[in-house]
Formats: structure tokens, C-alpha cells, sequence
């Protein structure tokens, strides 16, 4: 979900596990459900714990949560709201502190001069007071870990989603990777519409030492440095053996994706996707489906696509080559309707067609699906091993 204070599209603790310090046999780790195109992370927060789900977000920095009162625009939750009147760790964050300053240039206060945050997405506004808390994930070793985090209390919320809450996970100073001192994370992405087929299976999200993608078939490229996304450079796709470079030229300028686990789609640019659209039409011996005004310009088959009718794209970073099979490529859209569409898109149907970011795409969570995916700080490098996430 393409997050940042105001808009964006796309304090240094210790790990304490009971008193003990975390190692790489204790990771620090969450469940991650997979819920209408996105993937929610469990964080327990307060005292008495409360559990929450938030979205994970690459690239966006927050972290924040529908909270009590919530004003009547607030669309309807399926989890319960946090209270922070209930918890007995709860504080306000003044507008005059560095955390504050963190979310704006200058801090915005209430009347009680409490920090006020905003953060927009494509599909709405959060707007509410900073605060921190106790939050508390799992480990390796089953047993609990907590860090004290600052986080958005929202009690303005025009998004129109049954789950809100974010959680950021961007290389700004208030996301979560940040505020809990991790250098490294990683998570496997259960494939689109697992939900549906299994309900029961979750996948994880692992931070810190221990976290590491390694082994057989890992691929790596840099990531260029900004104030919080991951911003990698895509060369061209593959398909089956035909290469379709990012631009008509050939020339491919650094930095033009970015990695973002908040958004469903793999957007493009409109000269890219085309050329793309063509090839993989060339290359599935089915035709697609004409003037259904329920698809518009959609990519669509009524046959479900699979490794025996539909082509394999290599996605092609700097130094990493990328694969994705028909099950990361083409999907379900509408369980009632028996279309099986293109899952890559073009930018001109995105808000990124508005909102003129530094980037020219988008890499979004269907083709991170069944990927063990990592994100190194230190040395800037996001690594892609292929794995099965429903087995983890």
C-alpha cells in the first residue's frame, strides 16, 4: 500500500525475550494471514495485550491502528478497535519531540500538544494522535518478545478497507524494522487466493539475525538509497525465452521500481506493459476474452493459465533473475466469474499515473508470492529465494 506521511504511493532497542537477549536462535518473529490482496501481521500491543493485524507495507514508514474513539467515517473493522484508555503503557507523544519531528518537518499539536499525524493512501486518509506502546511478536522459539514502539493512534480513518492497521516496514526511523533495531527481515508471501483454498495456513516474518535469505537458488540486487522505500532497478522480462526490455531503447535508467508488499499488482509503464501484453499473448495458445465490459482492458482467459498453457517470466533485476510461474502471473480476480487474468498492469491504471513518483513501477505482492524475500539494511541488497510459503 503506497504509504508516507502525507502521500507517498508506494531509537535503537535491544530484543529481550524474557529477560534474555535475543539470538539468532530466538528470532523475533509473526504470523502473516493473507486477507482480499493483502498479507496482515500480527503484533500484539498495551497492557493487557491486545492483538492487532496490519498490512505489511514496504513502502511506507508508520506504523498505526484504528483506535477508540474512531469518527463516523471509520469504515467498519472485522477486528476489535485498541483502546489506549485501557492500557496501562499507553502514552502520548509530545508535538515538540524528535518523534514527532520524524513524522513532520515541524510538529503539528493538538490542544493538549500532542503529536498529530496524517498519512494517505490511494484509498483513503489516516489521521489521529501519536503515541507509544508496548508491542510484543513471537519468536523462534515460541516464547514472546517486546519493544516499545511509537505508533499512530487513528481516530480519523476514511479508508475503505475492513482491516486499516499498517504496519511499515520502509527504512524511515518510525517504521517498525527501525524503531525494534533490526538491520535485516524477510517474509514468505502465501500465493493469491490461498485464503479461499485453505484459511487455516499462515506464513511468517522474521527480523533480525537469523533472518538472513541464504542457500541454494538465492538471487540478490541493490536496492538505491531514499528516505524509506526499497527502490530496486528492473532491466527487462522474459517471456519463456523472448526478453522484453523496460524501455524501447534499451537503455534502463537506476532505480525504477519499487518493492512494495502493500500493493497487489506488478504496475509498468504503459510502452513497457504493452510490448509485454503482446508476447505473453503470442505465447498462450488460448484466446483471451473480447469486449466483456466486466474485464475492460484486462488480459483475460476463461481457461485457467498454468505451466502447461502459459509461459514462464524471468524478471530480470540488476545481477538477479527472478522467475515466476503462471501461479504469481495470472489469477482468479472474481471467485463467481471463471476468468483467470493477467496479474501485471499498466501504470496508467494506478494512482502512480497521478502522482508522479521517482519511480516508474511498482512490484507488488502477487509475483512476491512463494518467495522467500529479504531486506539488508546494511549492505542494501533485497534477496529472492524460491519457496514454498505454505510449507514454512
Amino acid at each position: 500500500m503506497a504509504s508516507g506521511v502525507i502521500f507517498h504511493p508506494c531509537f535503537l532497542l535491544s530484543y529481550y525475550l524474557i529477560g534474555l537477549l535475543v539470538t539468532a536462535h530466538n528470532v523475533p518473529q509473526a504470523q502473516l494471514t493473507p486477507h482480499n490482496g493483502q498479507h496482515l501481521m500480527k503484533v500484539s500491543i498495551g497492557t493487557p495485550p491486545v492483538d492487532i493485524y496490519g498490512t505489511i507495507d514496504t513502502a511506507s514508514n508508520l506504523v498505526w491502528t484504528p483506535c477508540v474513539p474512531c469518527n463516523d467515517n471509520c469504515f467498519k473493522q472485522i477486528h476489535p478497535l485498541f483502546d489506549p484508555k485501557k492500557s496501562s503503557t499507553y502514552s502520548e507523544i509530545s508535538c515538540h519531540s524528535e518523534k514527532c519531528h520524524q513524522v513532520w518537518y515541524e510538529g503539528r499539536c493538538s490542544p493538549q500538544n500532542s503529536c498529530i499525524y496524517g498519512s494517505g493512501y490511494a484509498s483513503g486518509l489516516s489521521q489521529g494522535v501519536l503515541g507509544k506502546e508496548k508491542a510484543t511478536i513471537t519468536s523462534s522459539s515460541g516464547q514472546p518478545v517486546s519493544f516499545d514502539i511509537a505508533f499512530g493512534c487513528g481516530h480519523n480513518n476514511t479508508i475503505h478497507s475492513d482491516v486499516q492497521a499498517t504496519i511499515g516496514l520502509g527504512s524511515g526511523p518510525l517504521s517498525f524494522v527501525s524503531q525494534i533495531g533490526s538491520k535485516r527481515f524477510s517474509y514468505c508471501l502465501l500465493p493469491f487466493g490461498t485464503e479461499y483454498t485453505d484459511p487455516s495456513i499462515t506464513s511468517k516474518i522474521s527480523f533480525g539475525n537469523g533472518s538472513e535469505v541464504v542457500g541454494d537458488g538465492v538471487v540478490s540486487t541493490p536496492f538505491v538509497a531514499t528516505d524509506d522505500e526499497y527502490i530496486v532497478t528492473l532491466e527487462g522480462i522474459s517471456v519463456g525465452d523472448t526478453y522484453v526490455s523496460f524501455n524501447s531503447s534499451g537503455k534502463v535508467s537506476k532505480g525504477n521500481m519499487c518493492i512494495d508488499s502493500g500493493s497487489p499488482i506488478l504496475a509498468l509503464p504503459p510502452d513497457f506493459y504493452d510490448r509485454l501484453e503482446v508476447e505473453v499473448k503470442k505465447q498462450i495458445p488460448i484466446d483471451p476474452i473480447k469486449d466483456d465490459p466486466n474485464l475492460g482492458t484486462r488480459l483475460c482467459y476463461r481457461t485457467k493459465i498454468t505451466n502447461e498453457n502459459g509461459p514462464i517470466l524471468t524478471v530480470h533485476f540488476e545481477g538477479a533473475d527472478v522467475e515466476l510461474r503462471p501461479i504469481q502471473t495470472f489469477n482468479q480476480p472474481l471467485k463467481e466469474y471463471e476468468y483467470y487474468c493477467f496479474g501485471i498492469t499498466n501504470t496508467a491504471n494506478t494512482e502512480l499515473a497521478d502522482m508522479g513518483e521517482h519511480y516508474q513501477g511498482l512490484y507488488g505482492n502477487y509475483v512476491q508470492a512463494n518467495f522467500l524475500i529479504g531486506f539488508d539494511l546494511e549492505t542494501r541488497m533485497v534477496s529472492f529465494k524460491p519457496t514454498d510459503c505454505t510449507k514454512l
